[in-house]
C-alpha cells in the first residue's frame, strides 16, 4: 500500500512537483474548454468538505472539481457537526476515517489541520487556515506562468497585510526561484517564521514603503486588510492600511505589462480600487476561474496511484 499524501502546506510540494500539477492544470483546462471528460480518478470516493470559514470560490471550484474527476463531494459545514457542540476534533477525526476517502479542510487553525491529516488514513487537504493558503497561491503561481509563459525572473510584489495569503506567496516564491517583495506596515510585517522557513531568504524584500517596489514589479498582488476572525481590529487596521491601497496614483510607475492580483473577495474603496480590479492589467477573473483547473490537478497529484 503506497503512503498517502496530503497538501497541508505548499513546502509539501517540490519545484518539479508544482510544475507537474501546472501542467495537468493545464491539459484540465484544455478539456473543459473544448468539453472533453477528464480523467475518473476520483471514482466511488466520497470526499468531505469541513469548512469552518465562509467560502465562495474554494467551495464551488472545490466541489465541482470531485464531482468532474468521478468523485463525491460532501459538505460539511462545521456548524452542523458535532464539533460545534463540544466533540474533540480528535473524535471528528476518526468517525470521518470511517466513512471518507478524503478530506478538504477551510479552518483557522492550521494546527487543527495537521491534527487531522495525522489521524485520517486518506489525503487532507488544507484549503486555507490562518497561517497558509496553498490551493489559492498554487493557481496564482499557475496563471503567473499560463501568462507570462515563465516563472524565471518574474518580480511578484504584494502590498497590504502580511497574512497567510502572503506567507504562502513567500514559501512559494521559495520552491520556485522567484523574487518576492512584501510593503506592509511595520506592525503587520511578515512572520519571522516564515521567513525563517525559506532556503532562499535573499529572494525576500521588505518594506513599509508602498512605492518601494512599484517599479520593478511584473505582478502587483494585494489582498483584503482584515481577515476573517480580525474584526475586533477592523478599524485600526483600516487606518493604518490605508495609504497601502492600490490605486492610480501607486500603479504610475509600474510596468506598462504588469498583473494585477487578488485572491478575492475584494473589498472595492479599501485595498483596491475599481479603476485597477477592473482596468486591463487585472487578471484576478483569471485566478479564479484557475482555481478549478488547479485543485483538479492536486486532486490528481494526491489521488493518482502514478
Amino acid at each position: 500500500m503506497t503512503e498517502k499524501k496530503d497538501l497541508l502546506d505548499i513546502k509539501n510540494l517540490t519545484e518539479k512537483e508544482i510544475y507537474a500539477i501546472f501542467e495537468k492544470a493545464k491539459l484540465y483546462k484544455f478539456q473543459r474548454k473544448n468539453g472533453i471528460s477528464a480523467t475518473d480518478v476520483l471514482k466511488g470516493k466520497p470526499i468531505g468538505l469541513l469548512f469552518r470559514k465562509p467560502s465562495s470560490r474554494t467551495r464551488i471550484s472545490f466541489e465541482v472539481a470531485i464531482l468532474e474527476l468521478g468523485g463525491s463531494p460532501i459538505f460539511l459545514e462545521s456548524g452542523q457537526l458535532q464539533i460545534s457542540r463540544g466533540e474533540t476534533i480528535q473524535d471528528t477525526a476518526k468517525v470521518l476515517n470511517l466513512y471518507l476517502k478524503g478530506l478538504v479542510i477551510r479552518t483557522y487553525s492550521h494546527s487543527e489541520v495537521e491534527t487531522i491529516a495525522g489521524l485520517v488514513d486518506f489525503p487532507v487537504i488544507n484549503a486555507l487556515t490562518d497561517y497558509l493558503h496553498p490551493c489559492q497561491i498554487l493557481a496564482d503561481f499557475f496563471t503567473i506562468w499560463e501568462i507570462k509563459k515563465r516563472l524565471e525572473d518574474i518580480v511578484i510584489t504584494y502590498i497590504g497585510d502580511a497574512n497567510n495569503v502572503c506567507n504562502t506567496l513567500i514559501l512559494g516564491s521559495d520552491i520556485l526561484g522567484v523574487r518576492i517583495n512584501v510593503s506592509c506596515p511595520k506592525e503587520f510585517s511578515v512572520d519571522k517564521n516564515v521567513i525563517s522557513r525559506m532556503d532562499n531568504p535573499g529572494l525576500l524584500k521588505i518594506s513599509d514603503d508602498p512605492n518601494a517596489f512599484i517599479s520593478e514589479s511584473d505582478v502587483i498582488y494585494t489582498d483584503t486588510w482584515v481577515s476573517m476572525g480580525d474584526d475586533v481590529e477592523k478599524e485600526k487596521r483600516i487606518s493604518i492600511f490605508r495609504k497601502y491601497q492600490v490605486n492610480r496614483q501607486l500603479i504610475e510607475n509600474a510596468p506598462e505589462n504588469f498583473l494585477f492580483m487578488h485572491c478575492l473577495p475584494a473589498h472595492r474603496g479599501q485595498e483596491v480600487t475599481d479603476e485597477v480590479i477592473d482596468g486591463k492589467n487585472s487578471v484576478v477573473w483569471q485566478q479564479a476561474e484557475n482555481r478549478l483547473y488547479v485543485q483538479k490537478a492536486i486532486l490528481h497529484f494526491l489521488f493518482s496511484e502514478k
